[in-house]
This record gives C-alpha cells, structure tokens and sequence, in this order.
C-alpha cells in the first residue's frame, strides 16, 4: 500500500521522510483528504522541519486538483491551525511530526470547527490516497486557488481572551520552546502579558533541534530547563513540544509538575467559574483528578487516551475542559481543541489568584505515587494482558482502553502501542513503596509469557 499502512497512525500521520513520507505521498493524501473533507476550502500549515515547504506544496497541489480552495497560513503551531479550523469552520491540515526527531514528518488534519478525525476517517483517506498512488487521482475539470493569510494576530487575541492580564501579578517565566513552533507563539502571546517577564530557551525555529529533542514528556529534555528556572530565579519554566500543542510546568525548584498534576489544578480553576461543568480525564491519569473534579463540584468523566476519543466525548457531554497526563489539555471555548498556550496563560492566572509560590500550590494535587510510563517490548500484546488479567483476578478489571485494574490502595493500566509490540505500563499506589513494589510485580507477570 505504499508504505501508507506504515504512516497512517491511530490519531495522525506521521512517518520518515522521504522514504516512507515523499511529496508523492503528500500529494495522495491531498487528494484524500480534499474529497474526504467534502468543503470548498481548507486551511493549511506547516512546522519548522526542513522537509516542511515541498511537502506541503505537493499536499496543496493535490487540494487543488479537487478544485478545493487552500487557506495557507505557512508556519504555526498546531493550535494556531486548530483555531484556524475552528474560527473559519473549515477543514485544517498541518504538516508536523510533533515531538518526532527530524527525520520524520506528518499530517494533523481536522475536519470543519476543528472537529476531529477519527480512526475510521484516516483510514477512508488512506485508501483513497492508495488508489491515488495507483494512478487513479483524476483531477475536477475546475482547479482550486491558493493564498496567504497571517492569523497569528487573530490567535493571540483567542489566547489571551481566556485571562484578563490586568489580573496577573508580575511574575517571570522561561520557556524552553526546543526550537519548535513555541519559538513563533509563545512569544507573541507573552507580549500581551505586561506583568509577565519572560525568557526563551533556544527559540529559533530549527527543525534539526539542535540543543535537545522536542519532546518534554522525557524527563532528560527538561534538564536545561530545569537548571535554568533555579539558576535563574525564575517563578515558573515551561516545556513545550515541536508544534507546541503540549506543555510541560516546573516549579521554582525546578521539580516538574506531572500532565495529571496540571489537569487537576485546570480543572480546579475552570470549575470555579463553570459550577457543576463536566471535565475529562483520560485513564491513565492520576486518581487525585477525578478526586479534584468531584471536591470543586464538577463531573469527572474517564476516556480512553487519545485526542480524537476526547474531543468526540467533549462534544457528547458538553464537557468545558479535558486533560491527558501526556499533557494534552483540551478547551470547549478552544473548538475543544488542545493547547500548550491556553493551558499556561490559566496557570499563570491561578498562580496570580493565590500569591504562593507553584511549590506550594501544587501540594494538593498531589495525592499518589506514580509509576510514570513504563514500556515493554512483547511478542503478543493482548495475550500478555489476557495473562496479566487472570493473575491478578481478585481486582475490579476493565478494558476502556488496554487492561485497567483497580486494587483499591494502587491501579495500573496496560496498553498496546498502536505502532510496535510493547506494552505501556502506567501504576499508581498510595506510597512510593507500595508503587515500586506493585511495578516490580506487574512487570514480572508481563515478562513471563
């Protein structure tokens, strides 16, 4: 299938270029995407990677062979595109491999209103972008037209309409943006913030990443900024990803703060304002959030991990806030799209509201042990979790998504990668000796078939 099964992921694409991801395929998938969106125009973007400019001429080529007109709004954030998608109410595809080292790229696309798509959506769009490749691409007798817009502006004023910045106390910040999209954004949104003081690290926008790779989630990528915040005395440090999506906080000790820690703190504030509101979590996040959600009045609702699984409950529930413990956090008033941005300017606001330090106020979010990820390669995934469900057959069991199983003083999950044989382990107990003990004796099980 031209190497398109090897691309086409649960949530996105995204794939080594140009080997697996070739202006070629680009252009397939530009005629996929045009006929599966259905609408008369759609915007499009880009990150900072190299291989960024000739993939996307040949994705627009392959729109506008459909006669679908292409909104290009060059570089952005992936959520300067999902607003994009939102504000217009048009289909929006963006050209970023996220936290992937530099030789990978891929697409983000979102339907109209910045709606997601789904799994069984990217798999309609690979099959046609497959029968593209085979020849079978015929262009409509009317060609769609291509131009230019600059919506930074425009996406600024959104941010920044979720604080009033006349509230915040003055407060200094240094973001490690790794030389992803955050170079561009999180820049232009501080500007706005008059009591702000804010210092980049390594914010020119070079998709080799020089300094480090773009991915916060891994503890060895935060050490810089970890080292900065505490040598610089700064309030609070921010890690940002490649399309700047996703942020990571670290306190004034430089002790960073968990996607599960941030979600409840957001939620505690969001609360505040929208009485009785539901809020999401996904499963693998910490049992203080649901536990936060229900103390500040609100409804917690538990989904599977995954941006297009959250957006869809969002929608169903009428939820005003979702969080992942990767920290993905998701905004009803933001098209309930994610956003890195979004997520900061609300944590400098409560920040301002308590007139502590982040140290102290993260203390009550912060009620468990955490395992943290834990990923091992395995030949046969389900029969490893089918053996592991048995063995541990006295704990309430659930399959939401993987195998969940609550033991009442700790709970684990176990899921497959969509994309290698491993299994990814996340536990949590109440004490740090229950966890590590209750870690060793799940991977045990996991190892032994």
């Amino acid at each position: 299938m031209h190497r398109l099964d090897e691309i086409v992921k649960a949530y996105d694409i995204r794939g080594t270029v140009p080997d697996q991801l070739s202006p070629e395929v680009a252009h397939a998938l530009g005629v996929a995407f045009a006929r599966y969106a259905a609408r008369p125009e759609m915007v499009v973007a880009r990150d900072m990677r190299p291989s960024g400019p000739a993939l996307v001429d040949a994705f627009v080529d392959g729109v506008l062979s459909q006669g679908v007109d292409v909104c290009d709004i060059g570089l952005a954030s992936s959520d300067l595109l999902y607003f994009a998608s939102g504000s217009r109410d048009v289909p929006g595809a963006i050209f970023t491999a996220s936290h992937n080292p530099a030789q990978y790229n891929g697409v983000k696309m979102c339907l109209a209103g910045a709606r997601p798509v789904d799994t069984d959506g990217l798999g309609e769009i690979k099959a046609v972008a497959s029968t593209v490749l085979d020849g079978h691409g015929s262009p409509t007798a009317t060609r769609g037209r291509r131009r230019s817009a600059d919506l930074l502006g425009a996406f600024v004023d959104h941010v920044t309409s979720f604080v009033d910045p006349s509230t915040l106390r003055p407060l200094r910040v240094v973001a490690d943006t790794a030389n992803g999209m955050g170079g561009l954004v999180v820049p232009a949104v501080f500007e706005r913030l008059a009591s702000i003081e804010l210092e980049v690290m390594y914010g020119e926008l070079d998709g080799t990443f020089p300094n480090h790779p773009a991915d916060p989630l891994q503890p060895a990528n935060q050490r810089d900024l970890r080292a900065r915040v505490v040598s610089g005395g700064f309030d609070l440090g921010l890690a940002f990803d490649g399309d700047a999506d996703r942020v990571f906080v670290v306190d004034e000790s430089g002790a960073g703060l968990s996607g599960s820690t941030t979600t409840a703190m957001l939620a505690a504030a969001i609360l505040r304002s929208h009485a009785g509101a539901t809020v999401l979590h996904n499963l693998i996040c910490s049992r203080a959030v649901p536990e936060v959600i229900r103390e500040h009045g609100g409804v917690p609702v538990r989904t599977k991990v995954g941006h297009s699984f959250i957006k869809q409950v969002m929608a169903e529930t009428g939820a005003v806030f979702g969080g992942e413990h990767s920290a993905h956090y998701y905004f009803a008033d933001n098209f309930r799209a994610d956003s890195g941005l979004i997520a900061s300017v609300l944590l400098l606001e409560e920040l301002s509201r308590s007139q502590q330090q982040l140290s102290v106020v993260r203390k009550p979010f912060e009620r468990y042990a955490q395992s943290g990820e834990i990923n091992t390669h395995v030949a046969d995934p389900v029969a490893v979790m089918g053996h592991v469900a048995d063995a541990i057959g006295d704990c309430e069991q659930d399959h939401l998504d993987g195998l969940s199983v609550d033991c009442d003083t700790w709970w684990f999950n176990l899921r497959p990668s969509n994309t290698e044989p491993l299994l990814r382990l996340n536990l949590e107990a109440v004490s740090l000796d229950e966890c590590e003990r209750r870690v060793a004796e799940i991977l045990s099980l996991v190892t032994s078939v």
